[in-house]
């Protein structure tokens, strides 16, 4: 009897200990792309980078650039170095220092790593000094204003040297990098998983012991799932599902006006399904832009809760151009361009979009509206993941896509439309837009930049390939037992401060 009850009584303890464990439930929209910081492309890659990988600076509610890694900055009297000091007492997930080689070998390895996507967002800078155990000085092969922006994004991410050498190009598996959580495993479309780092630099703020990420595609499963308790959190939830969970008792809404964009972007010189009057003619792109109603797509697809734009960055951006508005839809005009084009008869296309709720409404409703006019768009529902390799790989002709959005508008644009980036996967290539861009990125005041994205406006928005729609809000919904959080307007998923009561 007596070893029954120390029994039971050890059953007890076990159990309360595993009840103190807390497990945040995270639902994705979409399962993220590899998982490293120079590699990833992907918005859901980020949210979960948020929780392991911290960078160099972040950003506050307002926009501001804080401190994370590095304590502060210097920019010299021309422009052309930026000494940063790092914060001391730092450690990777695998117990390696995070010092001023540290940083130096990560920055080096967004520049060189084949296949990076961070090397057109930091690709300036020409080499990087280590000064002492913790300062590092960037080189800068000419002064460029988006520079501390770009590092707090995925190019500020510190990677440790040790692991990243170990595992060469299979470090995405097992990424090792210096947040509050450290990667436990992934199991590919199901689940990833990550565990409380014990030596994190400001462990004092972190409180929630693990958290599981569970990409649901479908918003209304996630929704459902958050209701019933299988989920804490979810992330884009249907801007026809916010009456819903306003009404919950139980759950909380979160809103931000996103950085980002959705556009349908025109495969223009990336192999053989390049070959479209779309492609080839711009009058035929200006049609296709002229037969959209992004007024009545926000009404009917999102119940009016979005903002309709036609630019990188939306109407309510200081750095929009009021020069170029969005454009009222006249099918009058449209037809009468693809005339003057010479194009007759429907043109049919391979239309890819993204598998969602929300995305295959937006792709039905632009179907009908361009259809009117003389475009026959043959919707290609795709796996996400899939559709970003495709349209590297040229196999579309126009793609529903949309971006996450940075807090510089050169995060947003440049390395979308200028030639030979890596984001640039339609071919448009044009020397006065590149040359527009690089003229932003060597201003300093607002004034001056914004004159020269004035100069890419009006080149990118007339025979661009990409044709933006809308912004969306960022929409996260949680349980009321979640305190702390906070929501940005880069839509990320921030774990610091969280509580699950």
């Amino acid at each position: 009897m007596k070893r029954l009850a120390l029994s039971l009584a050890f059953a007890m303890a076990m159990a309360g200990s595993a009840l103190a464990q807390t497990n945040l439930r995270v639902g994705l929209a979409e399962d993220p792309d590899v998982l490293d910081p120079s590699l990833a492309r992907t918005y859901v890659g980020r949210i979960v980078f948020a929780s392991i990988c911290d960078k160099l600076f972040d950003i506050d509610e307002k926009l501001a650039i804080v401190p994370q890694l590095a304590l502060g900055h210097e920019t010299s009297a021309d422009g052309r170095t930026v000494t940063i000091k790092l914060r001391p007492g730092v450690k990777f997930h695998d117990g390696e220092p995070f010092d001023a080689a540290a940083a130096k070998y990560s920055l080096e390895r967004h520049l060189t790593m084949k296949g990076s996507f961070r090397k057109p967002e930091i690709g300036i800078v020409e080499s990087v000094d280590v000064v002492d155990p913790l300062t590092i000085k960037l080189n800068l092969k000419q002064p460029f204003s988006p520079l501390l922006a770009q590092l707090t994004d995925r190019s500020g991410m510190m990677v440790s040297p040790k692991a990243a050498e170990a595992a060469g190009d299979k470090f995405g598996l097992k990424p090792v990098c210096a947040g509050p959580y450290k990667f436990v495993e992934r199991v590919q479309q199901d689940r990833i998983v990550v565990e409380k780092f014990a030596d994190y630099w400001d462990k004092d703020k972190v409180f929630i012991d693990k958290i599981t990420y569970l990409p649901i595609v479908d918003g209304t499963v996630r929704l459902a799932n958050l209701r019933s308790g299988a989920l804490d959190l979810i992330e884009r939830v249907l801007a026809t599902d916010i009456k819903s969970v306003r009404d919950n008792p139980k759950l909380r809404l979160s809103k931000a006006v996103s950085l980002g964009y959705m556009g349908l972007t025109i495969n223009l010189s990336n192999g053989p399904k390049a070959s479209t009057p779309l492609a080839k003619d711009a009058r035929v792109r200006q049609a296709f832009d002229l037969a959209l109603d992004r007024d009545a797509i926000n009404q009917v697809v999102f119940n009016g809760e979005f903002v309709p734009g036609n630019q990188w960055i939306s109407p309510q951006n200081p750095y929009y151009q009021e020069k170029f508005p969005v454009p009222k839809r006249d099918v009058a005009k449209a037809k009468a361009l693809l005339k003057e084009a010479g194009v007759s008869g429907p043109v049919a296309l391979d239309f890819m979009v993204p598998n969602g709720a929300e995305t295959r409404a937006v792709a039905e409703v632009v179907q009908s509206m361009v259809g009117e006019v003389g475009f026959d768009l043959k919707i290609r529902v795709t796996e996400f993941a899939t559709s970003l390799k495709q349209s590297e790989q040229g196999d579309y002709q126009v793609y529903l896509i949309g971006w996450s959005g940075r807090s510089d508008p050169d995060g947003n644009s440049y390395s979308f439309q200028v030639c030979g980036q890596p984001q640039n996967t339609n071919g448009y290539c044009d020397k006065d837009v590149d040359a527009a861009h690089a003229e932003a990125r060597s201003k300093s005041t607002p004034a001056d930049r914004k004159g020269a994205y004035e100069k890419v406006a009006a080149k990118f928005l007339a025979d661009g390939p990409i044709k933006y729609i809308y912004h969306a809000q960022v929409l996260v919904a949680h349980t009321d037992r979640l305190d702390g959080y906070k929501q940005m307007p880069d839509g990320l998923v921030r774990v610091i401060g969280l509580k699950l009561k």
